[in-house]
C-alpha cells in the first residue's frame, strides 16, 4: 500500500495521476476496504475528498483530514509499506520552523509504528551549503529528522521549479515582466520530472537507507537566458524583475502571508542569489529530469498565459 499526501497539490496530484495511470494499466481495480490490494493499493490522505476528481475517488482509498494530525495519519499509515510526503507550503503559518516540525513530528510518532518502511519525500538541494535560508533550511531540518527515523529515505532535491512562474502569468501578460532570483546560471526543473522520480522510488523496493536525489534540469540558463526564451516562446517582448529576499518579503506581505513566512521566504531568496546553491556548482542531472526549458515553456507556461 503507497499512502500520498497532498494529492490535489500541485507535485502530489502528479504522483497520484501517475500512479493510478501505471495501476490501471496493469489491470487493478479499485482497492477494498482495509487495502486488500495489498502493496498495490493506493490510498490518500486530503483534508477535503470533494476536492479529488471522481475518477481519482472511485480508485484510491481516501482518508479525510491533515498528514500533521497524528489520528488521521496514522489511519492512512496502517497497512501501508510506503509514502509520498510533502509538506505543503502554507503562507499563512505563524511559524516557518513550527510549521514543518508541526508535520514531521506525527511522521516521527507513527510511521514506524504503522509500518511504513520507505518514504519519498520532496525537498531542496542545498544541502550542506545553504545557511539561515529560511523555507529551504526548514526543508533540510525536516530531512535530517527523518533521517533518524528508523525508516529508509529518498529527498527529491529540487531547485527552482518552474511552475513558480504559473503565478506571474498575469504578469507577464500585461507588463511584459518575468520575476527571477539568482546570478549566473539558475537551476531550475518541472515538476513532472519530480513526479516521475517518486513513482519510481515508490515502485521500487531495493533501495534502502538515506539518499538526496538531485532534480536539476537539463539546462544551464540564466535569469536573462530564461526570460530571452520565455519571450521567443510567447512572440512578445520581455523584461527580467530580479527578485532579492527584501522584494520578496514585501510581496508576500502585501499578499497576506504571515510575518514570519514572508521572512523566511526573504531568506531563502537572499540565500539564493548570494551562496548560488541553485546554480552551476549543481551538475544538471539530465537521466532523471530531461524537460528543458523550451519544451516546458511551450507545453506548459505558452497555455497559461496566452489562455
Amino acid at each position: 500500500m503507497i499512502v500520498v499526501t497532498t494529492p490535489t497539490g500541485q507535485i502530489g496530484r502528479e504522483v497520484l495521476d501517475r500512479l493510478l495511470a501505471l495501476r490501471l494499466d496493469a489491470g487493478g481495480c479499485a482497492p477494498a476496504a482495509g487495502g486488500a490490494n495489498g502493496a498495490t493499493g493506493i490510498r490518500v490522505i486530503v483534508r477535503d475528498p470533494a476536492r479529488l476528481p471522481a475518477r481519482v475517488r472511485e480508485n484510491v482509498e481516501v482518508v479525510q483530514g491533515s498528514h500533521a494530525d497524528p489520528g488521521a495519519l496514522k489511519e492512512a499509515c496502517e497497512g501501508a509499506d510506503r509514502m509520498f510526503w510533502l509538506v505543503p507550503p502554507t503562507p499563512q503559518a505563524p511559524s516557518v520552523a513550527g510549521h514543518f516540525r508541526d508535520f514531521t513530528e506525527p511522521l516521527r510518532e507513527v510511521t514506524g509504528a504503522a509500518g511504513v518502511r520507505r518514504i519519498v519525500g520532496v525537498s531542496t538541494l542545498g544541502r550542506g551549503t545553504a545557511k539561515n535560508a529560511g523555507i529551504i533550511s526548514a526543508s533540510l531540518a525536516m530531512d535530517e529528522a527523518i533521517a533518524e527515523m528508523d525508516v529508509h529515505y529518498r529527498a527529491l532535491c529540487a531547485p527552482f521549479l518552474r511552475e513558480n512562474l504559473l503565478g506571474q502569468a498575469a504578469l507577464i501578460r500585461d507588463a511584459g515582466l518575468v520575476a527571477l532570483p539568482g546570478n549566473g546560471v539558475l537551476r531550475t526543473c518541472a515538476t513532472s520530472d519530480v513526479a516521475a522520480t517518486a513513482v519510481r522510488l515508490l515502485r521500487d523496493d531495493s533501495w534502502t537507507g538515506f539518499e538526496d536525489v538531485p532534480l536539476a534540469g537539463p539546462d544551464d540558463l540564466s535569469p536573462e537566458d530564461m526570460v530571452r526564451i520565455v519571450a521567443e516562446v510567447l512572440g512578445r517582448p520581455l523584461r527580467l524583475q530580479p527578485v532579492d529576499g527584501a522584494r520578496y518579503r514585501a510581496m508576500l506581505l502585501g499578499a497576506g502571508a504571515s510575518e514570519d513566512w514572508a521572512r523566511g521566504a526573504g531568506d531563502m531568496m537572499t540565500a539564493l542569489n548570494e551562496q548560488g546553491f541553485y546554480g552551476a556548482a549543481q551538475p544538471a542531472t539530465p537521466d532523471t529530469t530531461p524537460t528543458g526549458f523550451r519544451q516546458w515553456c511551450e507545453e506548459v507556461l505558452k497555455p497559461a498565459v496566452l489562455g
